[in-house]
């Protein structure tokens, strides 16, 4: 288990013309787990790299319990790394498969049965042991490749780059909770790479979320889906993602193409900005609500999908299948106060409340 720090990391793989990561700064807590979470070619994988070994960073050190670690090999870390795809040997069996990464450290026989039996048990791949991998499905071997990374008892963490790539769809879900299951057994320090934001946000402690590069929040999966900090948290976060509408700000009061949609949480605000509000906070309202006309409805099961319209703009609202309206009617709707936000520069400003009021 331990404690990662990266002080002022950033990568460039063209002698620094463009940064496919740029500068972090940030401390992994000991025993927690985390998650990158962006599309490709965000970075997520680029820095991971860095971590393991990989790839030495163009700038910036990194640090493991307080040990400069940037100048070491991979083997010299600590540190397990689990792939994409599984990495085994076919030539050996499974439990051969798992005694391998012991062997190569000199660990006692003695240590080494009692080690893979305790990991066999972990991951419930005990009547696999003397199978060869290749007979197992795929979602099997990428388990065994789960308990190569965690049979070392020693490892600092564990690093997991996209690692249900290859998994059925049904059965992701219990990986995820076996994943999960395990560093709650282990305490072990774990950092999972995904473009999935389902697996981020069930598995990790804390997300952090990549975009171009740069980590545009962290936080949990609540702090995300509820107060998105940056225009492609909201974005990103969430089916459908975020409502973005061109409003503007005179004295505070929020205006989209005339209509007054509420007012800024600060004072004296004036000019250009952007609201955003969650397709989950647009509700049908009475008094006071925004009339907008029903331009589309989409039954999906548990819920209705309504495309309104506001003028030129068009907005996202997700309603219960309870609410009855029709293409082509105009119906008052309202933004939630506590999750409608204004961003500039696409950093969140301010909360937007009632017209009535400073919120």
């Amino acid at each position: 288990m331990a404690e990662i720090i990266l002080d002022n990391i950033a990568h460039s793989y063209d002698s620094g013309a463009t940064y496919a990561l740029k500068k972090i700064d940030m401390t992994w807590e000991d025993g927690k787990a985390y998650a990158l979470l962006g599309p490709s070619g965000c970075g997520k994988s680029t820095l991971l790299n860095i971590m393991s070994g990989i790839v030495k960073p163009s700038q910036g050190r990194i640090y493991i319990d307080g040990v400069d670690i940037t100048d070491k090999p991979t083997e010299e870390r600590n540190i397990a790394q689990v792939f994409q795809f599984p990495v085994l040997y076919d030539t050996m069996s499974v439990r051969k498969n798992l005694e391998f990464p012991l062997k190569n450290r000199k660990v006692p026989p003695a240590e080494i049965e009692k080690r893979v039996s305790e990991i066999a048990r972990l991951l419930d791949i005990e009547d696999d042991l003397d199978i060869r991998p290749g007979k197992l499905r795929s979602d099997l071997q990428q388990i065994v490749s789960l308990g190569r990374g965690l049979v070392r008892s020693d490892v600092a963490a564990i690093l997991f780059d996209e690692p249900l790539t290859v998994i059925d769809q049904n059965f992701k879900w219990t990986l995820r909770n076996r994943l999960k299951r395990l560093h709650i057994q282990t305490g072990l320090t774990l950092v999972y790479v995904t473009h999935d934001q389902t697996e981020a946000l069930t598995f990790a402690d804390k997300v952090l979320l990549m975009n171009d590069g740069e980590v545009v929040q962290t936080g949990s999966a609540e702090d995300l889906f509820l107060e998105p900090q940056h225009e492609f948290s909201g974005y990103f976060i969430g089916s459908p993602g975020m409502n973005f509408l061109d409003v503007e700000l005179k004295d505070s009061v929020v205006s989209c193409e005339g209509q007054v949609l509420g007012k800024a949480g600060e004072a004296g605000m004036n000019g250009s900005y952007r609201l955003g509000v969650r397709p989950e906070f647009v509700l049908p309202g009475g008094t006071g609500g925004i009339m907008m006309t029903v331009q589309r409805v989409e039954n999906r099961g548990g819920y209705q999908l309504l495309k309104l319209g506001l003028g030129s703009a068009s907005v996202l609202s997700k309603v219960g299948t309870d609410v009855v309206v029709a293409v082509g009617d105009k119906v008052p709707f309202v933004f939630v106060p506590e999750r409608t936000f204004l961003y500039e520069d696409k950093i969140m400003r301010s909360l937007v409340g009632p017209a009535g009021k400073v919120r």
